[in-house]
């Protein structure tokens, strides 16, 4: 007979066997799943599938937690870089797995991924876009004589190489019908290369989101070519490797999810966004805003429509031309799988979504122009001479304004106030352009005069005063 003794000690060994097998079994079970995720926290257009899903820890939010991922750790790496092409290598690599970058780094990394014999990437949603294809830009340093992109012909030219501005600088030269052998162009990073525009020390320097509008701001720099020239929308979007995408398909809907909420949170309060995203960047709230508050430049919208498809066609030529592109097969690329179950478990019409097309000709037609002073916040102004007038009062009173706002007759984009080309008649009206060119054609055209923002200033001052003499204003 066993001894109460003997039945504990055996009680005791199984109960231990059970719970070293318990274990062990959790630990064969448990699953650790790295994401990997390349973005660029100093390109705008990047930030919904980057730094603000990264902040507001948006993907933890959406990533799978039943079924086959009911016992899973996740864990996420976010990788910053300054352009495109440093994350489709770190793809190669198998280091990243999800890559965001704009148009022409998305077809250099589902070109290079084809051209291997096994790998591939996806291209499963946008970000944002331009349809005037703003965003990109040339800009030279404030104190240059060049005015036109064709006086960029002998001069020493820098840009990202392989970046969205590369391939928008590639096709300008092309339909400017300027050659390779009749410029120079150099690889700088975007923070080398406005650093010499700053000092005097490149001639031009063609960059991507924000960096022109940076460079304004700033007092450093000057466009003398915008993106919106190439006639081409202006996009970026998220490219995924195959094989994770095959492996963890869920995963890869939580992410296009995570990227709309991140739209949302910025349509929601574009100014609470960009005090934000200033603070996560370093890039100035007062830049940021002329990408995304109502009329910026950017339409945030995760979804692939023909047009984008259509441009990013188009893109590819160019470089094909330019650079001997590998082919890229884009029906095996571009899938719609993910955006559509992500649009399906938040309730949202995909398809509806993906017909709406936003032209900022149209859509920023009826916008006021504004000023953001340092302690009142932003001020609408439906006229351009109410707006002027506020100006002045402002100054008169010493008031620090942060910025001043106002949009293109042209294409319908909205420019700092201080870079924009004004336009003033003898009876007082004023029109404002982006472009040099196009405003002394308008101007001609309504027998008006082009002054830059201080001296329209002072001439709208005398008008309103009824002062002959702009120099007896400024006096004042």
């Amino acid at each position: 007979m066993k001894t109460s003794k003997t039945i504990s000690k055996i009680y005791g060994k199984a109960l231990l066997v059970g719970v070293v097998t318990a274990f062990a079994s959790s630990m064969v079970m448990a699953e650790t799943i790295k994401i990997g995720v390349g973005h660029q926290s100093m390109c705008t257009d990047t930030y919904t599938a980057g730094i603000i899903v990264k902040e507001l820890g948006l993907l933890e939010k959406h990533l799978p937690k039943t079924g086959k991922y009911e016992d899973v750790d996740y864990e996420i790496k976010w990788s910053d870089y300054s352009s495109g092409g440093p994350i489709t290598n770190q793809m190669m690599a198998n280091k990243l797995n999800f890559g965001v970058m704009g148009d022409y780094p998305l077809i250099v990394n589902g070109a290079k991924f084809q051209e291997t014999k096994s790998l591939r990437t996806k291209y499963v949603a946008g970000t944002g876009y331009n349809l005037k294809g703003s965003g990109n830009a040339v800009v030279v340093p404030v104190a240059s004589d060049v005015y036109s992109f064709a006086q960029l012909k002998g001069k020493d030219v820098s840009v990202p190489v392989g970046s969205a501005a590369w391939g928008m600088l590639l096709k300008a030269m092309q339909d400017a019908d300027i050659k390779p052998s009749e410029y120079s162009l150099k690889n700088q990073s975007p923070a080398v290369g406005a650093a010499n525009i700053a000092t005097g020390k490149i001639d031009a320097h063609a960059d991507f989101c924000p960096w022109s509008e940076i460079m304004e701001f700033r007092g450093t720099g000057r466009k003398v070519y915008d993106g919106s020239e190439t006639g081409i929308p202006y996009l970026h979007g998220v490219v995924v490797r195959e094989d994770f995408s095959d492996k963890y398909p869920e995963v890869v809907t939580a992410f296009v999810k995570a990227v709309y909420e991140a739209g949302e949170w910025v349509k929601k309060d574009p100014m609470e966004a960009v005090t934000k995203l200033e603070g996560w960047t370093g890039v100035e709230k007062e830049v940021l805003y002329i990408y995304f508050s109502k009329g910026g430049h950017l339409t945030l919208d995760p979804t692939i429509k023909p047009e984008f498809v259509d441009a990013l066609k188009f893109n590819h030529g160019v470089l094909k031309r330019e650079k001997a592109i590998p082919p890229l097969d884009f029906d095996e690329w571009i899938t719609e799988d993910f955006i559509e179950a992500a649009y399906k478990e938040l309730g949202i019409d995909h398809d509806a979504e993906k017909k709406i097309l936003v032209d900022p000709a149209v859509a920023n037609a009826s916008l006021p122009n504004e000023i953001w002073h340092s302690r009142e916040g932003v001020s609408s102004y439906t006229s351009l001479n109410e707006f002027l007038t506020a100006v002045n009062g402002f100054n008169a009173t010493g008031a620090k304004l942060n910025s001043t706002y106002v949009y293109d007759e042209e294409t319908g984009l909205k420019l700092f106030g201080k870079v924009a080309f004004f336009i003033v008649t003898d009876e007082g009206a004023v029109a404002t352009f982006m472009r040099k060119a196009e405003a002394e054609a308008y101007a001609a055209k309504v027998k008006g005069i082009v002054l830059e923002f201080a001296d329209t200033l002072v001439k709208v001052a005398s008008i309103m005063d009824g002062i002959d003499d702009p120099a007896k204003v400024a006096a004042r």
